[in-house]
């Protein structure tokens, strides 16, 4: 597919893109959030346009046979709607990134070198069934004086159709080029296979999805990918856990929303506390109408549960069940976390601050919790605003990606006629 100047499909959108990011990394902040308090309305204004849209891609989905788990990712209400607008009045209100001084130095040549963040440039994103990543990521691109070039599932296309229309229109009401958000409506396997050789046009590729989606993406892109979490989350209920605050945790991080990837999947409990604990936490989770699938111990110790296989431990289920294991130690747990782990989310459950501060350490995921629930693992619970996804390698970091994330760096020197020697 080629348009009027021969380029193709996907080059065009880059080619505008990138001419759009030279225009977006330029507006001043004022600017920018006008834009996007303007685009936070419009999402209100037009909720009953982009639920039709939403009703008709549910609609889709259901008869295609997708699983509960991804119909949850997919669907829109009201509520998240407004929730979407919420995220980009967050992120208007936060500091703007472009321009900020990250160090500063005199040398003794008297050269002044000062290192600053600036746009990373044009932003693509393959994702699957949310809209709302179509949303938060414009919102957070657009602020961080980026464009951003976006490719979601078949599933939401109707959905993200309706989104992108509600910006561009707002983008052309402040003389703003459309380019600056991007949406590729074409969802073959083709298409995303070549947007990943975008390099020409695209400076970051950013997936979110499931693990299959990730590690195509990770595999085959020729852009700079960031890797982002898949979640086989844990929590380790210690020998001294408070179980009137474990169980509430443990059945949150399981029940709140269990299709999205900070939810727990994995429980392991130390022997110490097993006979006890086990079957108040069975309980509580087969009220909420859990499955629980575990190792021999936990089987003979909650009611219902049955035997866990080695395939379920490294497995994100993104759905009602969870896997339980007990464990001898500290020491044990660690090293299951490490073996099995996506680098997402972890918790320790326990009043011992010494195993508190070794698991914390020792854990090298993305964020790691001590007595709390692994749902919080969030840009907007972080104070972020919204978040572009949850980086689980080391480069660029671990975490949620907010706006500083997802810039660059640059030096500026400023000399007075010095030359080197």
């Amino acid at each position: 597919m080629s348009d009027n100047n021969g380029l193709s499909y996907l080059e065009s959108l880059g080619a505008a893109a990138k001419a759009a990011a030279a225009i977006t990394a330029s507006l001043p902040t004022a600017q920018k959030n006008e834009v996007l308090l303007k685009c936070a309305a419009a999402l209100e204004e037009k909720s009953g346009e982009i639920l039709a849209a939403n009703d008709k891609d549910m609609s889709g989905a259901v008869s295609a046979g997708i699983k509960a788990s991804f119909l949850d990712r997919l669907k829109l209400d009201k509520k998240r709607v407004f929730g979407m607008a919420d995220g980009l009045r967050q992120v208007a209100g936060l500091p703007d990134p472009v321009g900020e001084a990250i160090s500063m130095k005199t040398l003794p040549n008297g050269l002044i070198v000062q290192n600053v963040r600036v746009p990373m440039g044009v932003i693509g994103m393959i994702y699957e069934a949310r809209p709302n990543v179509t949303a938060d990521a414009f919102g957070l691109c657009f602020k961080a004086g980026s464009a951003v070039i976006l490719r979601g599932g078949k599933e939401a296309i109707g959905s993200n159709r309706a989104i992108v229309a509600v910006f561009h229109g707002v983008l052309a009401e402040f003389g703003l080029p459309t380019g600056i958000v991007q949406l590729i409506e074409d969802t073959s396997r083709e298409v995303a296979r070549d947007f990943m050789r975008l390099n020409k046009y695209v400076d970051l590729l950013i997936p979110r999805g499931g693990a299959g989606l990730i590690q195509s993406v990770v595999e085959n892109s020729a852009i700079p990918v960031i890797e982002t979490g898949v979640g086989n989350c844990h929590i380790f209920v210690d020998e001294s856990a408070d179980f009137g605050k474990a169980v509430p945790i443990i059945v949150n991080a399981k029940v709140q929303r269990p299709s999205v990837c900070n939810a727990c999947e994995k429980v392991l409990v130390h022997r110490a506390v097993a006979e006890e604990f086990l079957p108040l936490v069975g309980k509580a989770l087969a009220d909420n109408k859990v499955e629980i699938r575990g190792d021999e111990a936990a089987v003979r110790l909650i009611p219902g549960a049955i035997p866990a296989l080695e395939e379920d431990w490294p497995r994100e289920y993104g759905e009602l069940i969870i896997a339980v294991k007990v464990v001898d130690s500290l020491d044990e747990a660690i090293a299951h976390i490490r073996k099995y782990t996506s680098h997402h989310s972890e918790a320790i459950l326990s009043n011992d601050y010494a195993n508190i501060q070794r698991f914390t350490r020792e854990i090298d995921s993305a964020a790691v919790y001590a007595n709390a629930s692994t749902r919080f693992t969030d840009g907007g619970e972080f104070g972020m605003g919204a978040e572009i996804g949850i980086s689980t390698r080391k480069l660029p970091g671990l975490g949620p990606m907010g706006l500083r994330e997802i810039t660059s760096s640059k030096y500026i020197i400023f000399g007075d006629g010095q030359v080197r020697k």
